[in-house]
This record gives C-alpha cells, structure tokens and sequence, in this order.
C-alpha cells in the first residue's frame, strides 16, 4: 500500500534535546548554510557604483546580476528537493558547495558585467542547495511548534549576515577592491563544505527516501500547487520577502547615488534593517510557545501592509526625506522575521513525506518573486526612489490580501 505523501515522518535520527550544546550547533551549522545565499547576495552591495565604472557599464544593468541571483535561486531549487528525497539531504549539499565556490571564483576573475551575470547565475546554482536543505532537515527532525523555534533560530544566524556583510563588502571595496569581495565568499564556501563534511549528519536514510521518476516528481509538485493553503502560505510569505529583496536591488542606488551616503557607510543602514529582522525572529520564536502561527501572521501582516504604504508614499513624494525612507523600511524588513518562519512551517508542516520538493517548491516561489521584484526595480529605474517604493507598496498590500484568502484546517485554527 502506498504511503500518504501527507503522512507525518519520523526523523531518521533522535535529535539533540533542546537548549544542549548539539542542538544549538546543528543550529548554528543550518543557519550558516542557510546564510550563503543572503551572503552572496548582500555583501557585494555596496561595490555596485565601482564594479559599473570598472567594467564600463551602468548601475541599472549591475543591479541584472542581483536579479539573476534571484532566478537562479528559484531555478536551483526546484531541482535540489527532488534530489535532496532521493539521495539524501548531505550528498546535494556537497555538490551545491563545491559549484558555489567554483562560480565565486569566477565572479572574481569576471573581466565584463555580461560575464559577472553568467559566474552569477551558477553561484547561486549552487547556493540554493545550502536553503532546500536547511529547510527539509528542520522538516526531518521536528513538529510543528519545534519547527518555528528552530528556524527561528536559523533566522537569528542568517540575520547576522544582512548586518555583517554589507560592512564587509565596504571595507574589503575600500582597501582590496570589489573582487576580493567574491575571493571572501570562495574561503567561506570552501570552508562550509568541510564543516558539513565533519560535522552535519544525514538525516534522511536509505528506508526514507523516495524513487520518484521524472514524471512522479513533477506530479508532486502538481499535487503541491494544487493545494490551496501551502500555494496561500507560500505565496503571502513571497511577497514579504519579495519587498526585502526589492530592498537589495534598489537600495545602492537611492542609498548611495540619490541620498549620496558614503560606499562604506551603506552597510550601517543596511545593518539597522537587519537588526529589526533579528529582533522580529527572536520575539517570534517565543510567541509561538504561546500563539499559533497564524494568530501571530494576523496582527503582523495589517502592519507590514501599513508601513509599506507609508513607504510609498515617501517614496512617491519625497515628504519625509531619508529618514521618511528609513523608518517605514525598518518595519517592513522586521516583519520578515515574524512572516517567513511562520508561512514556511504552515506551507511544508502537512507535507513530511515530500519535505524536500515541498521546501524547494516553495525556496522556487520566494526566490521566483524576489526575481521578480528585483527585476521591475531595475527595469523601471527612474532617477528616483519610486520604483522602489511602488514594489515595495504593492507586495506589503497583496501579502495581507492572499493571506486574508487562505483556507484554515482543524490542524490550522483562525485565532
């Protein structure tokens, strides 16, 4: 007899007991990997007036290689889930690493923006393996309410890397120039394979893992978007997160071209944002010993939707100047830390026999959005913060509507 695809799975391994040190280790290796991708897109941020005037180009085709990050990492993942069922979760997870530090490589020697796109796009081929697997070994191990602690946790390590890199990528600009900044992420992939190698067990064995053909793959993640509450979940939580990365592609340009601050400063700003994320996933880590997922996501999301309005706003008219920009831009990057970890476990929690395909499915829709967002920034680049703004705007607006439509279980109550 078939196995639900639905059905719960036991971890393969008993897992460390909460607050000992394994446990907090297994968390701080997950939320390494889980910060490459974040890594790479934020710490070659502020080199983007420098690698547009090295390489000949113009800002508005540089910021193409922060979207086609995006895409690849929405591509990528759609494939590592499925892998990441059938061959276990570490043997995707070495590949991914090694292609990641071969493209960073690549990145660095690029001599042409057409080329940095190209080394780009397979950099990020091979860091979403470190996410959909992050994501599916938290699905292996823990429930629900366990599975938004931890990745509350997760998105304490990967919040560091927002306020870290940013400062990083200035220094290393100022004092070695923008490619040393892709020799940076080369070592710290190189060095995350050895971890993994020696440390992270596999938590998916031989009995667990599912011989799909192509065809049973793509039938899964049928069976997935036909779901209307995980296509809901993952589809409100994108576009939270599509704001955010709205918020990377644009930011260089009217941080530091409109409202002139300093190369090496930007990572400050960017920092203060990050701070507010951190914040967000540690509070939201201890109301879900109290709350549910989703009477947490119903008070947040209305004032997500609100702050990105005012954002608009300011952004439109100018009204409040830098700092008109900035506080709204706190409250709406914060709100990743309640929204992501929340709409993540609600998406994947029903689905632990296809947690890999259903984590890449929805690593595929986030990052799919995030393209996107990223994409209009640049495309309709104005001169101006409106662009931004008007992203930014609708994805806070649209994020509240779809969750507002999506459908509750006995296993999901409203309140």
């Amino acid at each position: 007899m078939t196995t639900p695809l639905t059905a719960p799975m036991a971890p393969a391994t008993s897992y460390p007991h909460a607050g000992s040190a394994a446990y907090y280790r297994l968390a701080i290796i997950l939320g390494s990997l889980a910060a490459m991708g974040p890594l790479a897109i934020d710490m070659y941020l502020p080199s983007f007036p420098t690698i547009a005037r090295e390489l000949h180009s113009t800002p508005s085709t540089v910021e193409i290689t922060a979207a086609v990050y995006f895409i690849g990492l929405a591509l990528g993942q759609a494939v590592y889930g499925p892998l990441s069922d059938r061959f276990g979760r570490t043997r995707p997870l070495y590949f991914g690493l090694v292609v990641f530090t071969l493209a960073s490589l690549g990145c660095a020697f690029a001599r042409s923006v057409p080329q940095l796109i190209v080394f780009r796009a397979l950099q990020a081929l091979g860091g979403c393996a470190e996410m959909v697997v992050a994501r599916a070994m938290v699905r292996d191990y823990f429930d629900q309410r366990d599975s938004i602690r931890i990745m509350s946790l997760l998105m304490l390590v990967m919040g560091l890397a927002p306020i870290l890199a940013p400062l990083l990528g200035g220094q290393l600009l100022v004092h070695f120039g923008w490619r040393a900044v892709f020799w940076t992420l080369a070592s710290y992939s190189a060095l995350s394979l050895a971890m993994v190698w020696f440390l992270l067990p596999e938590s998916l064995s031989h009995e667990q893992r599912r011989r799909d053909s192509a065809g049973a793959i793509l039938g899964v993640y049928g069976q997935l978007l036909r779901n209307r509450a995980f296509l809901a979940y993952a589809i409100s939580g994108s576009l939270i997160i599509s704001s955010m990365f709205a918020y990377i592609a644009g930011s260089p340009f009217v941080f530091i071209e409109l409202y002139h601050v300093p190369a090496d400063r930007y990572g400050l700003f960017f920092g203060t944002n990050a701070i507010g994320l951190i914040a967000a996933s540690q509070i939201n880590g201890r109301l879900a010993r109290r709350f549910t997922p989703r009477a947490i996501l119903s008070r947040v999301l209305p004032i997500t939707a609100a702050a990105s309005l005012i954002f608009l706003f300011d952004a439109w008219t100018g009204a409040g100047g830098f700092l008109g920009l900035l506080l709204p831009l706190f409250l709406c990057v914060a709100s990743v830390g309640f929204v992501l970890p929340n709409t993540s476990v609600l998406a994947m929690a029903p689905h632990g026999r296809i947690a890999g395909s259903a984590s890449a499915l929805l690593g595929t829709i986030q990052f799919g959005f995030g393209a996107l967002a990223g994409a209009m920034v640049s495309t309709f680049n104005n001169g101006t913060a409106r662009p931004l703004g008007a992203v930014v705007g609708a994805c806070g607006v649209c994020a509240l509507l779809v969750y507002q439509l999506t459908p509750s279980t006995p296993a999901d109550p409203r309140h």
